[in-house]
């Protein structure tokens, strides 16, 4: 029975890596669908070739005689960088989860009747309901004729000319200064002065960005340079966000890994800094620390002694801070209060404030809003030599400016509804519940998981994601190595197989050797997470049971 279940299973797992495999070929795109320009033609030019003479390339019949050009992209010619590029979030996994959705939407016959995808941050996907006064106010932007229609509050119409006011042509369609339009980084620099009660905030140094990634690979492009030892080594949190390490590999720089403190509720302990730069600085130059905070996919809450402890670390290495801060409005825990690198950084005093450089990065994408599609984000970089400076305007000026769109939301995000004004009873109510629902599904999630044998999962302190380490018997571990994937790998694609549920492994984000975890998010439902809780917590005891039974060797 059991080498039965091996075969399939090594069925499904081919079956999972080809699919992805397969996105990299080469693809034309037709109206309708997408076909491999392997795909050979009947009939004449007359009968078929002309007939598609308005799509990209044209597709001719070929005879024993043609001779075929050999293609100048290969994968052999590829840019060896890009090959190198993992992002685990929209993996192999997410690609057969695709697959097994198309199938049971063709009638296919499962043991469930939907796929429940936990493996990105994506809250809107997950079915949370938009935030009513950001959507009117990109609305009026969009179609200024809508200023005139009474359906919409007046704040909302003042915040719409107030955008519009500095577009070109007062008009959304227009592109924007390469840093982003003036008065929304004038109102960001107000957001965080106030949000860091006080702290001066300039709009010279605050950049709009095409969601933080954007950001982040800006600024990692200015700092990576040298050859062999001297080349730019990157400190990032292991695990990690798999935005990191792919930015890492695409730069050719070197990647540096220290290890949060799992048994620590991920806490992240200075001493191993210091291990993990001078261990690297034998073989780099370390130059850069990342920090996630909250922690992705850790979910947890630095504490204000942790940031300095590592803010003086950074001081005296001379490394640059890459603060990721995205989800500083996601924070569940009584116990734990978001602070401000930039902040924390103000208050250990001028010759801190005046010298450490660090980027913080924050977006439309999370919080209570959840507005991924907008791509809207911004940096606030501090301490950057003027010349660099200037060279990062260059840079972004090559792409001309972020979404306007994006930035319009960005700015509603840091210039909300305020008391007295039309909308902010609604909009208070709208983010009270979104942030509210997702503490309770953090305490859901965490209690639940750790009632299962052979699951532990930290408290979920903030962001979006549990990352519960789960215990995975000897034998399966071997029947992975056999099938050439990691374990972690195989137990999340039987998940999928078995019970619909997508999450991602552990080991697309890192961890320590002999450990495994799968990196979930909170954001489902309410009915919908007490589902997928109860399949993980059936599916991990029937695993346990099927890999933990000694059976007759294989015959």
């Amino acid at each position: 029975m059991h080498r039965l279940q091996f075969i399939a299973y090594r069925s499904v797992i081919a079956g999972a890596f080809d699919q992805y495999q397969i996105l990299s070929m080469h693809y034309i795109r037709t109206p309708c669908h997408i076909q491999p320009v392997r795909q050979k033609t009947q009939g004449s030019v007359e009968n078929y070739g002309l007939k598609r003479f308005s799509t990209a390339e044209a597709t001719v019949a070929t005879t024993e005689n043609d001779r075929i050009r050999g293609r100048t992209l290969t994968m052999e010619t590829l840019n060896p960088h890009v090959k190198a590029v993992e992002y685990a979030v929209r993996g192999p996994i997410v690609i057969k989860a695709g697959e097994i959705e198309k199938g049971l939407q063709q009638g296919v016959k499962k043991p469930f009747t939907e796929v429940i995808k936990a493996n990105i941050g994506d809250a809107h996907a997950m079915g949370q309901p938009p935030i009513t006064f950001l959507r009117q106010v990109v609305a009026l932007c969009t179609c200024p004729e809508l200023l005139d229609s009474p359906i919409f509050p007046e704040d909302a119409k003042l915040r719409a000319r107030h955008i519009l006011q500095d577009c070109g042509g007062n008009s959304l369609g227009s592109y924007s200064a390469s840093q982003g339009v003036d008065c929304i980084r004038e109102d960001i620099a107000t957001y965080i002065e106030l949000r860091d009660l006080g702290v001066p905030a300039s709009c010279d140094d605050i950049f709009l960005t095409t969601g933080a990634s954007d950001g982040i690979m800006t600024i990692l492009k200015l700092l990576v340079s040298g050859q062999g030892r001297s080349r730019t080594g990157v400190m990032i949190p292991i695990p990690q966000y798999p935005l990191y390490s792919a930015a890492i590999s695409e730069l050719e720089a070197v990647q540096v890994n220290y290890y949060l403190d799992e048994d620590n509720c991920w806490a992240l302990d200075v001493n191993e800094l210091h291990r993990a730069f001078h261990t690297a600085k034998q073989y780099c130059n370390p130059r850069v620390l990342c920090i996630i905070n909250p922690g992705n996919p850790t979910g947890q809450v630095q504490s204000k002694k942790c940031i300095e402890e590592v803010l003086h670390f950074a001081y005296e290495e001379k490394l640059f801070v890459l603060s990721d801060e995205v989800y500083q409005e996601n924070v569940y825990s009584p116990d734990c209060q978001f602070h401000s690198f930039k902040k924390v950084l103000y208050e250990m005093g001028a010759e801190y404030f005046n010298n450490v450089e660090l980027a913080s990065f924050h977006s439309t994408s999370k919080g209570y809003t959840g507005e991924c599609g907008f791509r809207g984000g911004y940096m606030e970089v501090i301490n950057m030599d003027p010349e660099v400076k200037a060279q990062l305007v260059k840079l972004l000026s090559v792409r001309l400016c972020p979404p306007v769109a994006g930035q319009a939301a960005m700015d509603v995000i840091v210039n909300p509804p305020r008391p007295g004004e039309p909308s902010f009873p609604k909009f208070l109510e709208e983010k009270t519940s979104v942030l509210g629902a997702l503490a309770e599904k953090a305490k859901l999630t965490e209690r639940t998981l750790n009632a299962v044998p052979g699951i532990t999962c930290s408290p979920v302190q903030g962001a979006m994601y549990a990352f519960p380490r789960i215990f995975i018997p000897p034998r399966a571990v071997e029947e992975a190595k056999v099938l050439g994937v990691t374990p972690d790998m195989l137990y999340c694609l039987r998940l999928l197989e078995e019970t619909g549920i997508c999450i991602v492994p552990g080991s697309g984000f890192g961890q320590k050797e002999g450990t495994y975890h799968f990196r979930m998010t909170i954001l489902p439902s309410t009915e919908k997470l007490k589902l997928l809780l109860e399949k993980v917590q059936s599916f991990h005891i029937r695993f346990l049971q099927e890999y933990s039974v000694i059976e007759e060797p294989l015959r």
